[in-house]
């Protein structure tokens, strides 16, 4: 295969490459097998070098596709068919397929957006706080997920995640749920648990 005809495949998977470590979360929260989640969360170093790569691809191939055609023989630019996979249109959707993924970090919590939080209400005196160091969140797609699958346990009030400060802070009622259940959730949700401390409220 060409230079030119591998470039916009090659622009393709390094932007899906990418972008794998927040869009698995969503994946594994939408098909409800969570132990995938964190799965691809070793990409995150490399995804700015992805997208660099994907940048340069995609560049490249354009340049292709827009430099003049060079004339043949008797002046006249060759008039063969591409096939599709050639053409100007099959490289747009590539490359408009391509920033949709790479920019998936930046829209993936629209996912878990319906996620159904039970309502609870207690006195301010009841509820307990723990903050949960968790390893393995990556990216916006990891904090909604989890935040997502603690929400579905009884008894809690609210939850927050931080993927940058690699934590999770939970307010419960602890006559309906303990802070090992909490952390057993994290743990299902395919992320790691280091270690929990309650806070007072």
């Amino acid at each position: 295969m060409k230079l030119e005809n591998s470039a916009p495949l090659a622009g393709l998977f390094t932007a899906v490459a990418s972008s794998l470590c927040c869009i698995t979360p969503v994946v594994a929260f939408l098909a409800g097998t969570s132990s995938m989640a964190s799965a691809f969360s070793w990409i995150e170093p490399a995804r700015p070098y992805l997208l660099g790569v994907t940048v340069l691809a995609l560049g490249f191939a354009w340049y292709q596709k827009l430099r003049p055609v060079p004339m043949d023989d008797c002046g006249c630019k060759p008039s063969h068919k591409q096939p599709f996979i050639q053409t100007k249109t099959f490289l747009f959707f590539i490359t408009a397929f391509a920033v949709v993924t790479s920019a998936f970090p930046l829209y993936g919590g629209i996912f878990f957006q319906n996620a159904g939080k039970q309502s609870v209400n207690l006195e301010q005196n009841q509820i307990q706080k723990v903050e949960v160091s968790i390893e393995g969140m990556t990216c916006a797609s990891c904090e909604h997920h989890i935040k997502a699958e603690i929400d579905k346990l009884p008894g809690i009030v609210e939850a927050t995640a931080s993927f940058a400060d690699a934590q999770a802070t939970v307010l419960f009622d602890p006559a309906k749920i303990s802070v090992v259940e909490i952390e057993k959730a994290i743990d299902a949700s395919g992320y790691s648990v280091i270690h929990s401390k309650s806070l007072q409220k």
